[in-house]
């Protein structure tokens, strides 16, 4: 069956479910290792790898801390290894959204032919959809599993010759509360796997051209390491960006979700921008209601045993309902929230954002008021709307043009953008 065609199958599985973004996280049971492969299938959580030295080794961020092979598989089933790649387990150095060093977990996968293209081979530092808050969510460990729901979409960029570096990011496989939504320091952690798997000596990918991809969660993240890439990485040569479905502004996206049958989401970031930033103390706003609910979620992912229950617990709840007070509308949640809001500085390198009009879980407004930040900003803009889409089939839309338009910025093609439009 072609990728293609199972793409299709997975996002139609995705949409009938009602939560695309995160449709196939699942947690399966741990099954047996490939065959003449150094494959792990213990859990982020129990296992030895994911736990950093304390305290780290010096080190510059994007450095190995340790690494060791590990099977990609797009089989749930046999667990069978995909044909053609090597790929290893990396836990490299990487910062917090206010700059302190943390270790990150994540995943580089280098085609085993020869690469025949333009210069070096392309490296896809790819930054994952939501996946929950649990260690066993983390894509590093789903991808060797044959359970992780954007691993076609990585087998299309491997089968096109090029390499790819997956970030588990902060706090997602490794130890500590996964910061999710904190854009600033998913967009580090970004930058810093794509370091970490020019550094790894076996890859072979020592100045490699990048591209920066993501999806929901994941454009959040790559439109962050978009941003950050010229002073954060300046070492890097970004040569384009596909950033879809982004959660740009999250006061934005708090509104939408707010009684919503997604609504979860809105509850994971307040957990994660707690976990960032401690002084927020989300706990002091919770009712019994909510501080259940925390302790409920903090290891789910959403698409295992216990996500779907808690989804559909929380379908058109509202945050009055598990709050004695609203966060969020406090200025010291807002001032956290405003600091990772994407729009104020421009991407260096040519960017493809892309947006589903009907999108149910990320609001049309705040991307379209992204795009044209970054335009005003003076950024190499490419803006595609898809009009028949929600969240799910907008990814599956972005899919080719995002695939086409970081195979042209690879082969050195000029990207016109479509600011002036």
């Amino acid at each position: 069956m072609s990728i293609t065609v199972r793409l299709v199958l997975r996002t139609v599985v995705a949409s009938c479910i009602g939560i695309a973004m995160t449709a196939a996280a699942l947690q399966g049971p741990a099954a047996a290792a490939p065959q003449n492969t150094p494959q792990n299938a213990t859990t982020p959580a129990e296992d030895p790898f994911y736990k950093p030295p304390s305290p780290l080794p010096d080190g510059r961020p994007g450095d190995v801390i340790r690494s060791r092979p590990a099977a990609f598989t797009v089989d749930p089933i046999g667990h069978s290894p995909y044909e053609g790649v090597k790929s290893w387990q990396v836990l490299y150095r990487s910062e917090t959204v206010e700059g302190q060093p943390n270790a990150v977990s994540g995943m580089v996968l280098v085609p085993t032919k020869a690469w025949t293209g333009q210069g070096k081979r392309p490296l896809l530092s790819y930054a994952v959809g939501t996946r929950g808050l649990g260690d066993a969510c983390a894509p590093s460990y789903t991808l060797t599993q044959g359970i992780d729901y954007e691993e076609l979409f990585i087998a299309d960029a491997l089968s096109r010759g090029w390499a790819v570096a997956v970030t588990d990011m902060e706090g997602l496989g490794t130890p500590g509360q996964h910061t999710y939504e904190v854009g600033g320091s998913q967009g580090k952690a970004l930058l810093n796997v794509a370091r970490a798997a020019q550094r790894l000596p076996d890859a072979g990918l020592g100045g490699s051209p990048i591209g920066l991809w993501g999806y929901s969660q994941g454009g959040t993240t790559a439109g962050w390491a978009a941003e950050l890439a010229k002073t954060y990485a300046p070492e890097l040569t970004v040569k384009g960006v596909f950033a879809g479905g982004v959660p740009a502004d999250l006061r934005a996206v708090a509104k939408g979700l707010d009684g919503s049958p997604f609504v979860a989401l809105m509850f994971m970031a307040a957990v994660g921008y707690d976990a960032a930033y401690p002084e927020l103390d989300l706990d002091k706003y919770l009712n019994d209601n909510g501080r259940e609910l925390m302790d409920k979620t903090k290891d789910m992912c959403l698409v295992s045993f216990d996500g779907p229950a808690t989804v559909l617990q929380t379908a058109f709840k509202h945050i009055g309902d598990y709050t004695t007070s609203d966060p969020m509308a406090t200025p010291q949640w807002q001032r956290r929230l405003d600091a990772n809001k994407l729009g104020s500085t421009a991407p260096s390198a040519p960017v493809l954002q892309t947006q589903a009009v009907y999108d149910e879980i990320i609001p049309f407004e705040q991307a379209d008021t992204l795009h044209k930040a970054w335009c005003a900003k003076g950024a190499n803009v490419t803006w595609k709307t898809y009009t028949l889409a929600e969240h799910a089939t907008g990814m599956l839309w972005s899919e080719p043009d995002a695939m086409t338009f970081l195979a042209d910025r690879f082969a050195g093609r000029p990207a016109t953008g479509n600011c002036s439009a």
